[in-house]
């Protein structure tokens, strides 16, 4: 990366070209990445639907979410470590047989139960997807490119977003339950198809030696190694941080917000969900840019982005009466930034751990988000149903997340860059020593 860590001119050993060849394959490792995102976010254009097919309340519809994403969360560091030792190719093959079962058991569930289960399952296939397409850009791009190619990724999987609130919430209404989730369920097929038959893991003459593995201990040094590391941490409660807020809009309680606390058609509040996910595109280039340019901007983004997000929201939240059309287009835009920003985490971890432990580092980075997402869409929940839908009380929740996240933050923030600061200089050492 150029800026003032000056590494953006060292080639580091091992380091992979790059090249059409590295598009390609890991441009098929986010097409799966898309695909799982429209699955996982479908539920949010269908929540209204699915509380009537179910007969089920506000906590019993935030459970469909909660439960996807406590499997999400719970899968992350198993999900890391399966990656390190297995591959990438295996990982994303299990991973789309999964959330393709889900989803299409998803669209036949005709009980609460029923529909529990596959959810789950979608969970858990979601689950096996982002990692590795990290892991993937690591082993085909130079690690200069690393922040951009993350960003990449996540765009196109805000992509899968977008063609749910455009696309799916239209054919929902139109064509009715079982129909329009047993269609989507097709996309699952293709990819697999493609995945098993095209993608490599890494470059022929290219990549870190294997890691040697020794059972549980090989299991329990992976995640200590990891975990100890300030980098890993600190990326961690970044996107715990940033990622949530718009999480939980995008998942389950934007739309319910938007038509019964605001008054918004349903059309309406479906083009306001596209803003968010439209502004998260723009802003992930943006974000990734910058950093690849500027190192250090790293905590400034994240940061600045949770400050942001915690004034529009405090905003909206506290206008009397119902908030202006305005007011609810600058706090969707303002959410489409926590997407990009929990990236940021990423880019913490990666330069701490060596590639043998990047799965396992991502994985426990990824959980951070994820858990402070659930951990939200359970308390909107349980708040609405206490207060009788009383929106303000229930979002207010998302602001002790976010304290407790920036007190970590800055808890961790001089500990990770002194300790990144020590790479650096070895691997400066060590890109000298290397013959030309």
């Amino acid at each position: 990366m150029s800026g003032p860590s000056g590494r953006g001119n060292i080639r580091l050993p091992g380091d992979p070209p790059g090249g059409r060849r590295a598009i390609a394959m890991w441009g098929l490792g986010v097409a799966v990445y898309f695909i799982a995102i429209t699955y996982r976010t479908s539920l949010g254009v269908a929540g209204i639907n699915a509380a009537d097919r179910f007969g089920i309340n506000a906590s019993a519809l935030s459970t469909f979410s909660i439960l996807q994403l406590l499997v999400y969360a719970g899968m992350q560091i198993p999900v890391g470590l399966l990656v390190d030792r297995w591959g990438t190719k295996k990982v994303l093959t299990l991973g789309i047989v999964l959330f393709t079962l889900g989803q299409f058991g998803f669209a036949l569930s005709s009980s609460y139960a029923m529909a529990l289960a596959c959810r789950a399952l979608l969970g858990c296939g979601d689950a096996m997807t982002f990692i590795s397409v990290l892991r993937l850009g690591a082993r085909w791009f130079p690690a200069k490119r690393g922040p951009l190619i993350a960003q990449i990724a996540g765009l196109i999987g805000m992509a899968g977003n977008l063609v749910t609130t455009l696309v799916l919430a239209r054919v929902l209404h139109t064509y009715g339950w079982t129909p329009t989730f047993a269609g989507s369920a097709a996309g699952g097929v293709l990819i697999l198809v493609l995945v098993l038959v095209f993608l490599k893991d890494q470059p022929e003459g290219f990549g870190p030696r294997q890691a040697v593995h020794t059972g549980r201990g090989y299991v329990r040094r992976q995640i200590a190694d990891a975990w100890r590391e300030p980098g890993t941490r600190l990326g961690m409660w970044v996107h715990f941080t940033t990622q949530f807020p718009a999480m939980v809009f995008l998942l389950l309680w934007g739309l319910p917000f938007l038509v019964e606390a605001q008054g918004l058609t349903l059309a309406d509040a479906g083009t306001l969900l596209t803003v968010v996910v439209l502004s998260n595109m723009a802003i992930g280039l943006v974000y990734g840019q910058i950093i690849a340019r500027h190192h250090r901007a790293r905590a400034p983004i994240a940061l600045g982005t949770v400050a942001a997000t915690a004034v529009v929201w405090g905003a909206v939240l506290a206008w009397p009466g119902q908030a202006p059309v305005w007011a609810l287009v600058v706090m969707c835009a303002v959410l489409g930034a926590c997407g990009p920003a929990s990236m940021v985490g990423f880019d913490f971890a990666r330069p701490a751990n060596p590639p043998e432990r990047q799965g396992t580092a991502s994985g426990i980075v990824n959980m951070g988000g994820f858990t402070a997402s659930m951990t939200t869409l359970l308390a909107v929940g349980v708040l609405l149903d206490a207060t009788g839908d009383n929106f303000r009380v229930a979002f207010a929740s998302v602001f002790v997340l976010q304290a407790l996240g920036v007190s970590q933050i800055l808890r961790l923030r001089g500990r990770a860059d002194r300790r990144e600061r020590e790479r650096i200089v070895a691997s400066r050492v060590e890109a000298v020593h290397v013959p030309a």
